[in-house]
């Protein structure tokens, strides 16, 4: 049987980065929450947390605090749904999940999914924010229990859903697309305009030029702003041209505050969740309430 008290000190750990501030959170001493995770190492015959300035986990000692995610969340349900059994047990905080999701989908319907959750039971959230390209991966590494992925692809261990698309289209503002695309939208224009990038990994333009046959081999300038509010605002003010979810700025291109490049000429992403297979049972509920808000918002497969 798995030490647990020593997997919540390796789960305080990993959470709270150092040993001292994972010893406040368990009231209990540094040297105490040190021993308890030597025992656990030594019983698995490796190491699980990566020493340093925060510290991190090893893949097995993130694998390790997922296992003991699970439990909590069982235990949980458990004591929610069939006090009697667990009477006598004490109390138990309120268990914390972590989930990796795009900005995209954070800033428009990923947060109903989270409000109805939430309102339904006393479970925590803790999020990782990534580009949908990288979401997988942070699920593969078992730095997160479930994700928000652009990966169709199956996940070693991992159940996925399609979810629906999130449709992208060019947008600018009025004053932008008349300064730089007053002969019209093509290639040599596109090379010149500023570009708005969210961050390094946000390659949602280069897919879009691609896609329209508007790739050109000189890169063009570019603006790098992760903040989805911010982004668009950019826009707004006319600092370049960007992708955005149609969702998030339906008002403003009801208003004519943003126009876009191409009308007609979406990019559509199709959005996945995944979780481990293990973790079915337990994450039934948080499913539900994803894929409930999903329906409500993104565009059905095969739509237009």
């Amino acid at each position: 049987m798995l030490d647990y008290a020593g997997l919540e000190a390796l789960a305080a750990v990993l959470r709270e980065g150092s040993f001292e501030r994972a010893a406040r959170r368990l009231h209990v001493t540094p040297s105490a929450v040190s021993q308890r995770i030597r025992q656990l190492e030594e019983r698995a015959g490796q190491v699980l947390v990566q020493r340093g300035s925060p510290c991190t986990g090893t893949e097995a000692g993130r694998r390790l605090c997922l296992h003991l995610e699970q439990v909590q969340l069982l235990e949980n349900e458990l004591r929610r749904t069939n006090p009697d059994l667990l009477a006598g047990s004490g109390s138990a905080p309120a268990p914390t999940l972590k989930l990796a999701v795009n900005a995209d989908s954070l800033s428009t319907w990923f947060m109903d999914a989270m409000a109805a959750f939430t309102a339904g039971g006393n479970e925590l959230l803790d999020l990782r924010i990534d580009d949908q390209e990288h979401t997988g991966e942070r699920l593969r590494e078992g730095e997160v229990i479930a994700a928000v992925t652009a990966s169709g692809t199956q996940i070693a261990g991992c159940n996925t859903w399609p979810l629906g698309t999130m449709r992208y289209v060019a947008a600018a503002s009025p004053a932008f697309v008349q300064r730089h695309f007053a002969a019209g939208v093509t290639a040599a224009a596109l090379a010149r305009a500023p570009m708005m990038t969210y961050d390094r990994k946000d390659r949602l333009q280069e897919q879009w030029l691609h896609a329209q046959g508007l790739a050109s081999r000189t890169h063009a300038p570019r603006h790098f702003l992760p903040s989805n509010f911010g982004y668009v605002r950019a826009c707004e003010t006319g600092m370049g041209w960007g992708m955005h979810p149609t969702a998030l700025i339906a008002g403003q291109l009801a208003a004519g505050t943003l126009v876009e490049l191409l009308p007609g000429a979406p990019l559509d992403v199709p959005l996945f969740w995944a979780h481990p297979r293990s973790a079915q049972p337990s994450l039934a509920r948080l499913t539900g309430c994803v894929m409930a808000a999903a329906r409500r918002c993104l565009v059905s497969p095969g739509a237009s």
